[in-house]
């Protein structure tokens, strides 16, 4: 019997060998980072811990899903797997959160942009999980761009006076 407990927590995946798994999850919590990174030096309240958790978990969703699709169901015909339902379950989540950070405040919506960072740091996160490491490094950079460059540009624009967003 402790033998069984002790397979419980074994690393023990069938879709993919756990190096591979490792390799996906760090990625996922790096590249969160440099999202959140951005966001905590403008001192927002979702930083750089936050954009992590998000990558992170929208990573291992993603995994998730890949070892389901692995586990056997009974007989072919009756096993059916759909990981776009998983993909829109992160999606929504994420998005859940993110719309919690936004508020009005004086007439003034604040932390769109935050919100939209966190939303995409689960993007970010999900490519990692399906193994688009490639593709969730160039989002992040593309991210990174337009929340440092274009907003530097945008505070520079004629009636655009204020704190940095």
């Amino acid at each position: 019997m402790f033998e069984q407990i002790q397979s419980e927590f074994a690393l023990n995946f069938q879709a993919l060998p756990v190096p591979i798994v490792m390799v996906r999850m760090i990625a996922a919590i790096l590249l969160g980072g440099v999202i959140g990174f951005e966001r905590e030096g403008r001192g927002k309240d979702a930083g750089l811990r936050t954009h992590m958790l998000i990558a992170l978990a929208s990573c291992l969703f993603l995994l998730i899903s890949q070892e389901l699709a692995e586990l056997s169901y009974g007989g072919g015909a009756e096993k059916q797997v759909d990981p776009l339902r998983l993909v829109e379950a992160v999606t929504a989540g994420v998005a859940f959160l993110s719309a919690g950070l936004i508020f009005a405040r004086n007439g003034t919506v604040k932390n769109v942009t935050t919100g939209a960072s966190m939303w995409l740091s689960g993007a970010v996160g999900m490519a990692c999980g399906a193994g688009q490491i490639g593709l969730g490094f160039v989002a992040t950079v593309l991210v990174v761009i337009v929340l440092a460059v274009v907003g530097l540009l945008e505070r520079r624009l004629p009636g655009r006076s204020g704190p940095p967003r």
